[in-house]
Order: structure tokens, then C-alpha cells, then sequence
């Protein structure tokens, strides 16, 4: 084998290696699997709103503090994550579904470039915003409850607080659901 051929191999190897996979973690903290259980925090045990803003991938600013009074959604992903890419259909079901009471809001934390995370969402449909931040540093804003695994998903209730954190892929749409309506159903 020529050491072209060889260079590139282990190039792709390495690559695949540092790729998001369902294995339980690349021990050198780039990615850890979550397992998708669904923390839930009681109304009286939530901490400060919290105050997430930057730019989409499209270029346009986002602050979510301007959806308070509505339960949002905030889906932290990468497009080469595959976990994120199976549960991008049904994220983009259940934003349909759940009516205008209801914001979803994705972080992408992982792409070297906006244009790479907007055509993701374009292939796969995605209507709702996504903020663009390849430091992670709006999870420093979620507090105790900034997901250490990717994919995750963080609901805040109709305060801006983290009612919920689903560590790792949604486990299935109902999931995701029924999260959000007893989050709603607190606010009515």
C-alpha cells in the first residue's frame, strides 16, 4: 500500500473515531453518548431563567428570553452526529404538532461552519431557528443542567427556567410530547 493510500486511511479512521456514534464515549471527552432519560425538575427546585442569545446559522440574531411564555424546546446538536441526525425528523414532527404555545430552538455546537449546519436543516426540513455556536458557550447559561452529552434537549418552562433535560437521544416522539404538555399543562 502506498503511503498515500495509508495516510489517507488512517485519516478516515481518525475521523471516524472522533465521530459521534452510539458507543458509550470516545474517552477523550469530544463526545459522550448520552443514554436519552429525561431529567425532570420540580417547579419549586428550578433555578434563574436562563438567557441564551447569539446568532442562527442563517445570520440572524436569536434571544431566547423573547419567548418567554411559551415552553421552548432547545435541541443541542451537530450534523455530524448520528443520533442527531435520527432524531431530527421527529423534533421536526413534534414542533408542528405542538402548536404555538410551543418554540423549539436548536444549538448547534459542533459544525466549523454556519453554511454546513444550514444545509442540514434545509435537507431535513427544519423551520425553526437554530443558534450557531460551535464554543458551546450558551450551555454555560443552563447551569447545573447544561447537557454534558449530545444529542440533548432542554425544555424551559414559560419563565425561561429548565423544566427538563433528555440527556443523549429522545428516546421517541411521545417522549418528547409528554415533556412538553406537562410543562404546558403547569402553566394553565
Amino acid at each position: 500500500m502506498s503511503r498515500t493510500v495509508r495516510a489517507a486511511v488512517l485519516a478516515a479512521l481518525l475521523l471516524l473515531m472522533t465521530a459521534c456514534t452510539d458507543i458509550g464515549g470516545t474517552g477523550d471527552l469530544d463526545y459522550v453518548a448520552g443514554n436519552g432519560k429525561v431529567v425532570a425538575v420540580a417547579a419549586a427546585d428550578r433555578e434563574e431563567p436562563v438567557a441564551i442569545s447569539g446568532t442562527t446559522v442563517q445570520g440572524e440574531p436569536l434571544d431566547v428570553t423573547d419567548l418567554r411564555g411559551k415552553v421552548v424546546v432547545l435541541n443541542v446538536w451537530w450534523s455530524g452526529c448520528g443520533p442527531c441526525r435520527s432524531e431530527m425528523p421527529m423534533l421536526v414532527e413534534a414542533e408542528r404538532e405542538l402548536g404555538d404555545d410551543v418554540a423549539f430552538v436548536g444549538i448547534n455546537i459542533r459544525d466549523l461552519a454556519p453554511e454546513n449546519a444550514a444545509a442540514f436543516e434545509r435537507d431535513r426540513g427544519v423551520d425553526y431557528p437554530s443558534l450557531y455556536d460551535p464554543g458551546s458557550e450558551t450551555l454555560l447559561e443552563l447551569g447545573d443542567y447544561a447537557p454534558p452529552y449530545m444529542p440533548a434537549t432542554v425544555v424551559l418552562d414559560q419563565q425561561g427556567r429548565v423544566a427538563a433535560l433528555i440527556n443523549g437521544a429522545i428516546p421517541s416522539k411521545t417522549t418528547l410530547t409528554t415533556v412538553v404538555e406537562d410543562v404546558l399543562a403547569e402553566g394553565a
